[in-house]
């Protein structure tokens, strides 16, 4: 019922403002109308409130210390601060006034100053929970969980069934790597509140952690016993399964989470994964494909489909759906090495050039990169573009392979010297080498028996 007054309030606010009326609130309304949109996240509102408020009751104690909430919203804390010290005499009683005075401390990161004035707003004895909270993530900030899990903990004594103090208690014990006692801790909990799906979900989190698998899925178990319709834990019980590699159960429990979904690309696309696990390249194939049509965009379904057909046997499918994904996912450089390789492999020089390109672009640290780059610019018979690179390439890799790569370049372009030259530059940092070189660019071998006759 009082949601629906202050909504009630609300609707009467906005309707004089619109309609440019002057009607009068008690000074509790407008508090309960700034409320309701600071709640909301309609900071405007908020402050036409104030505003309007204060010149009603311009003297309302309480309206100020809304104010100061609404300016800290709006991130004006010059104002803010002069605000803060008009009202400290007056104020130091009001639970409000503190935690607004612990706000703009922490939102100008001093969270010793914050946890200052929320020690002073506890003696007050009310919202202790909050206040707890408050501390704990201050705390957080400083780095010092050991304080921050005593106040999550003092938090949960203030409302048992707090569930965001619970997860940061679980946090703390992480940070303090301290498993027994976090399990410890959880197991207690669960005595006392056997039905709290936020406590089985962490319970089945730390055991899925400690590689416990078995366990996790019994947790797991216990929170969909509660909650049937909690469609990620589903998806945790399966993760188990997966890590026990035990895919068939996997996939029976992803099939369950299906029937409750609505977006079911993602789970589509892990039943595909699991299918593959197993070696079930049809049924995986049909999955991956179930993916996409959920979600056209589903790139990362896209590219599995590419590579069941490259699998298959199916080259050209491997790489309609290959340049599919990459299109989708352009700045995935991963996909990009694929889709290279793939237009190689079709004998598509031309089009693996954009993909190579954007390589040694994106990742000139990678000398790879370089190396297939110029192999195939010298494929498609752009040696003068291919020299051009291997210059550029060498400044950052002085590999054997780019020079004897150089030699091929300065050979097809008539300058025999430089050719020599970068041939004996290469078999000097890799002389190894040169069987395999010989067998992509004929030239070496007459090349390096002019050299050994040169130093006869």
């Amino acid at each position: 019922m009082e949601e629906f007054f202050e909504n009630e309030l609300a609707q009467r606010f906005e309707q004089m403002i619109e309609e440019g009326e002057h009607l009068y609130f008690d000074s509790g309304e407008i508090e309960d109308i700034i409320i309701y949109y600071l709640e909301l996240g309609d900071i405007s509102y908020a402050h036409m409130a104030v505003k309007y408020g204060l010149s009603i009751h311009p003297s309302s104690l309480e309206i100020k210390i809304k104010q100061f909430e609404v300016l800290l919203e709006q991130e004006d804390y010059t104002t803010a601060r002069a605000l803060m010290e008009e009202l400290r005499e007056s104020s130091m009683e009001s639970t409000d006034y503190l935690v607004c005075c612990a706000k703009y401390y922490s939102n100008l990161g001093n969270p010793r100053r914050a946890i200052e004035y929320c020690q002073l707003a506890l003696a007050t004895e009310e919202e202790e929970n909050f206040l707890h909270n408050f501390m704990g993530d201050e705390y957080v900030n400083l780095g010092d969980p050991f304080n921050a899990l005593k106040h999550y903990q003092n938090a949960l004594k203030a409302d048992p069934q707090d569930d965001y103090a619970l997860e940061n208690t679980m946090l703390c014990y992480q940070d303090l790597k301290k498993p027994s006692e976090a399990l410890a801790f959880l197991d207690t909990y669960l005595d006392e509140f056997p039905f709290s799906e936020t406590a089985w979900h962490e319970h089945g989190q730390f055991h899925f952690n400690s590689k416990n698998y078995e366990q996790a899925i019994r947790s797991f178990d216990y929170l969909i016993a509660i909650n049937s319709s909690a469609v990620g834990v589903y998806a945790n019980k399966a993760a188990c399964y997966e890590a026990l590699g035990q895919f068939a159960k996997a996939i029976e429990v992803y099939q369950e989470m299906l029937e409750l979904e609505y977006t079911k690309a993602f789970t589509y696309y892990k039943i595909g994964l699991c299918y593959k696990e197993l070696k079930k390249l049809p049924q995986a194939l049909g999955a991956f494909q179930k993916a996409v049509i959920e979600d056209p965009q589903f790139y990362l379904a896209l590219m599995e489909q590419s590579y069941l057909y490259e699998e298959l046997g199916a080259m050209r499918e491997a790489l309609h759906f290959a340049s599919e994904a990459a299109l989708l996912n352009a700045g995935n450089l991963d996909y990009q090495k694929r889709l290279a390789f793939l237009y190689i492999d079709a004998g598509r020089f031309e089009e693996s050039l954009r993909c190579l390109q954007t390589l040694v672009r994106e990742e000139p640290q990678r000398f790879y990169n370089w190396y297939a780059y110029t192999e195939v610019l010298m494929l498609v018979g752009e040696f003068e573009k291919a020299l051009e690179v291997l210059i550029e390439a060498l400044r950052l890799h002085s590999r054997a392979e780019l020079y004897y790569q150089l030699g091929h370049c300065y050979h097809q372009l008539k300058a025999p010297a430089k050719g020599v030259q970068a041939l004996e530059k290469a078999l000097e940092l890799d002389a190894s080498l040169i069987q395999d070189m010989e067998s992509k660019y004929p030239y070496i071998q007459s090349a390096v028996l002019k050299t050994k006759s040169k130093k006869k």
